[in-house]
């Protein structure tokens, strides 16, 4: 089995079996990828194929020195924006999102879990009123738990950008909660 930098230099000297063990090793991130963005699963679906068939396409100009996942993850972004519909969509598919979840091996009560499933749409409600790039920067970091050099990579930006872009959008995002949703924000005593 190829690790994933002989597989992406192999796949950049024309080689198709490394380039889909790149796409089986990569598939499931780059739907979640495009799922976090475009809130439907067909549509993360179709936004993930198209992200491999541009990365296949943009392979000379990939550098093999490279991690392959963090060149693929920008492409998913780049191309999950793009095809962003609209506010409706996301709040259904969000819906859809959080029910599916519930890794949990203790099964909360169903109030419980309403309480939570309301809280994280509202999060994600939150995300939403952001700017794309905080959005991006928030989803890649902490929704996909991309370190952030990972990010830095995916975004093409140097890490310290990267640092500070999240900072911003994470005090951005802290106003629009305390603004649009107080009750999600932590009472005065509880704070950390």
């Amino acid at each position: 089995m190829l690790d994933e930098r002989e597989a992406a230099l192999r796949a950049k000297q024309g080689d198709q079996e490394a380039f889909e063990a790149l796409v089986r090793g990569h598939e499931e991130l780059a739907f979640r990828v495009a799922y976090l963005i475009v809130r439907d699963a067909a549509e993360a679906q179709d936004v993930a194929q198209e992200a491999f068939v541009r990365a296949y396409r943009s392979l000379n100009r990939f550098d093999a020195g490279q991690p392959f996942r963090p060149w693929l993850l920008r492409i998913v972004t780049n191309l999950a924006f793009n095809s962003h519909r609209g506010a409706k969509r996301r709040d259904e598919a969000g819906q859809r999102y959080e029910r599916s979840v519930g890794t949990n091996s203790t099964t909360p009560s169903p109030e419980s879990a309403v309480v939570r499933s309301e809280e994280a749409q509202r999060v994600w409600a939150a995300v939403g009123k952001l700017d794309r790039q905080d959005q991006e920067v928030l989803y890649l970091r902490y929704f996909l738990d991309a370190s952030e050099a990972e990010t830095a990579v995916a975004l093409g930006r140097p890490a310290g950008t990267v640092k500070s872009r999240l900072h911003r959008a994470l005090r951005r995002l802290r106003v629009v909660i305390e603004e649009r949703y107080p009750d999600l924000t932590p009472a005065e005593g509880s704070r950390t």
